[in-house]
């Protein structure tokens, strides 16, 4: 790709994404109309024996051999993978360089599957001459100062959050009102596995529960805000070791610790059946999610250009009306179903591509 390219409008541009898990990674070629032209899940055999920097090799190889199948493959004008965690960022594209590269494959701020996508990216963007994007990595962060107080001095609030598909949201509901994303105040519910209920405003996440474990509702999967004397009397039982209670608070609790299921379907068939705790349960989370996105409307004063509700929950109907019914008195609400991990981070690189954002250094 030329570099007069990138700011060309008129050029029709293709990505490939990149989006590393712990036992599979996700490709997708994705035109400039966020057309998936191509999409697939590669399964990866144990791989716990292996440092990190193997497996960028490992996996690296695996992606080639599987895209020299694909009939008239064309070079792609960019690489997008998935951001890893990095030192607190702002929202945005990030031009994959080698202080991230380094910080990275030594795990300097933590290890986690997502540390491989900028590295295999730059391993294809070097061969094919393009560049190589991370598009708003998890570590994301534009608290506001009074949103870093926890109330325990030694413990400060952190920014952990869905924040790939938040700021995604963010863009199509900004386009949807035909308003500049830096002129919308948005609360964005992230409800998946985790759950995440931001306070968005012009873009930036200035507020948000612990999507892992801190605040906020809780999930299929995670507790969320917790009694604290119930939580220490829990943590001093001797039931758990730290790392233990951590699983469990993370893995077993939400749905899965009441109902044994993380299956939210598998809920509403219980519920039509006439599963009476099946029901409380999930009123009750519904209940909660309601709450927070109640006090991130407070965060932004109740000026709300309007409440986005996206992630794998939000294909639930039930789910949907009963927060309508609690919501809907603050405004607008959209639906964006599912996270299109792969859509958005192509749609960061096209924002760079076609000139209407400047990719950062990081």
């Amino acid at each position: 790709m030329n570099s007069k390219d990138k700011g060309d409008p008129t050029k029709q541009h293709h990505i490939l994404v990149i989006n590393p898990g712990s036992t599979s990674t996700k490709l997708g070629l994705i035109n400039s109309e966020g057309k998936i032209l191509y999409e697939r899940g590669l399964e990866h055999k144990s791989e716990a024996e292996r440092s990190i920097r193997e497996l960028v090799s490992i996996r690296t190889e695996q992606i080639r051999t599987l895209l020299a199948e694909i009939a008239d493959f064309e070079i792609p004008s960019a690489v997008v993978g998935r951001g890893g965690p990095l030192r607190p960022l702002d929202g945005g594209t990030y031009l994959v360089n080698e202080k991230m590269i380094e910080e990275l494959l030594s795990e300097k701020w933590s290890a986690h599957p997502s540390n491989l996508g900028a590295p295999i990216a730059r391993e294809f963007a070097v061969t094919w001459a393009v560049p190589a994007y991370v598009v708003d990595p998890v570590s994301v962060d534009n608290f506001t100062d009074v949103a870093r107080i926890s109330g325990v001095h030694e413990i400060t609030r952190r920014c952990r959050s869905h924040a790939l598909n938040i700021r995604s949201c963010a863009h199509l509901a900004a386009q949807r009102l035909g308003k500049p994303i830096s002129q919308t105040r948005f609360v964005i519910a992230h409800l998946g596995g985790g759950i995440s209920i931001a306070a968005v405003d012009g873009g930036r996440i200035i507020d948000v529960n612990d999507g892992l474990l801190g605040m906020g509702p809780f999930s299929p999967e995670r507790a969320g805000a917790l009694p604290l004397e119930g939580l220490i009397d829990l943590a001093l039982s001797g039931k758990f070791s730290k790392e233990e209670l951590k699983s469990y608070l993370s893995k077993r609790s939400g749905l899965q610790g009441y109902l044994g299921t993380n299956n939210l379907r598998e809920v509403e068939q219980r519920i039509e059946s006439g599963d009476e705790k099946a029901d409380l349960v999930f009123r009750a989370m519904v209940y909660q999610i309601a709450k927070e996105i109640g006090g991130c409307a407070a965060v932004l004063a109740g000026k709300l250009d309007a409440i986005v509700v996206t992630g794998g929950l939000s294909n639930s109907q039930r789910l949907i009306e009963a927060l309508r019914s609690y919501a809907a008195w603050m405004g607008t609400i959209f639906i964006y179903p599912g996270e299109r991990e792969l859509e958005a981070m192509a749609a960061g690189a096209f924002r760079v591509l076609n000139g209407s954002e400047t990719a950062k250094e990081y």
